[in-house]
């Protein structure tokens, strides 16, 4: 589908961008996302945040950006590190800290959250985002639930935690899949997430996610949450709070203004030429090299060229349909690192 033209009023918008960054990997990815952002975008006005979480008890290790190289060169790139804590998740569950970390952003200030792991390729500023109306990424496959033979369906399964919110179930269907179909039911990919106020977003985010851990409907008792859980509560928030799967216009988020790589050898594999030059232009000068190359996926990936030897691998117009079928080559030739 061509993507709509964003108009006067949705178009230019000033809003806050955050991404998560901690020790190891991710504060490496989130120096790239940082390059990239000011690359493509260079008129963006909101504030880049880098939320950070805090040693405590619920981490074995500190888990903050201990390498002053990459602070430091986050702090070039216009990037905050905000501290925020964590009392809920931790390392029993690090993907909670995309909903805990919302408690310390703006309030009443605009936000798109992205993973760090993404790349943006485009200009940001002309995304026409309706923070009244929230959405998420569309870019996913159906991961959660996992029917089982004897217990209740996807309808059942996803039907028992509207009625324990107190929402509206046959609203969030989409009655052009069939009936028992996963993308019939509203379900994203928590790569990016937005609204207008993120302590509104995160306090919902954080109450249906801590219900459905604790005490979750009788009918999920065969179902798993982890690593799923933010998966499962997401499309309950923005639909509690009015958005849903149709309030982006297709072709910007996961399209031409970013791409959600999840590692480097996918990216290379699966994703555009245009996506790889972005990469390598951002990654290319000579400062930001000498501290990307702390990481060792970087280092043999983009500056040592196994990626491009990942993308001789694939037709890229006959990939492999299923993600897993993709890794599994780039790890039986060798080159799979993360």
């Amino acid at each position: 589908m061509a993507r709509e033209q964003a108009s006067p009023q949705t178009s230019g918008q000033t809003f806050n961008v955050v991404i998560v960054g901690q020790h190891g990997r991710l504060a490496y990815e989130a120096l790239i996302f940082a390059a990239s952002l000011r690359h493509s975008c260079p008129d963006f006005k909101g504030r880049l945040i880098v939320a950070e979480p805090q040693a405590g008890v619920l981490w074995k290790n500190d888990p903050s950006i201990k390498n002053a190289e990459v602070r430091a060169a986050l702090e070039a790139l216009g990037a905050e590190i905000v501290p925020f804590e964590n009392k809920h998740f931790g390392e029993a569950y690090p993907y909670g800290n995309k909903i805990e970390m919302l408690k310390v952003l703006p309030k009443g200030e605009p936000f798109v959250f992205f993973d760090t792991d993404t790349l943006i390729t485009g200009d940001l500023m002309s995304v026409p985002f309706d923070f009244d109306r929230p959405s998420a990424s569309m870019r996913r496959e159906g991961t959660w639930p996992i029917p089982q033979i004897y217990g209740p369906g996807y309808t059942g399964l996803w039907k028992s935690l509207y009625d324990k919110f107190g929402l509206d179930f046959d609203s969030s269907l989409d009655l052009s899949q069939p009936d028992e179909y996963w993308r019939r039911y509203l379900y994203f990919n928590a790569g990016f997430f937005y609204y207008r106020c993120p302590r509104e977003f995160g306090a919902k985010f954080l109450h249906y996610a801590l219900a459905i851990r604790d005490t979750p409907p009788v009918e999920l008792c065969a179902q798993t949450f982890d690593p799923w859980l933010d998966q499962v509560a997401l499309p309950l928030v923005i639909h509690a709070l009015g958005g849903g799967r149709d309030t982006l216009p297709e072709g910007y988020l996961d399209g031409e203004v970013s791409c959600h790589y999840r590692f480097l050898p996918l990216l290379y594999a699966r994703e555009t030429d245009r996506t790889i030059a972005v990469l390598e232009t951002v990654t290319a000068p000579n400062k930001l090299k000498k501290v990307l190359k702390g990481s060792n996926a970087i280092k043999r990936t983009i500056y040592q060229g196994r990626g491009h030897k990942v993308r001789a691998l694939f037709d890229q117009d006959n990939m492999p349909r299923r993600e897993q079928m993709i890794r599994n080559r780039i790890k039986k030739n060798g080159f799979w690192i993360r």
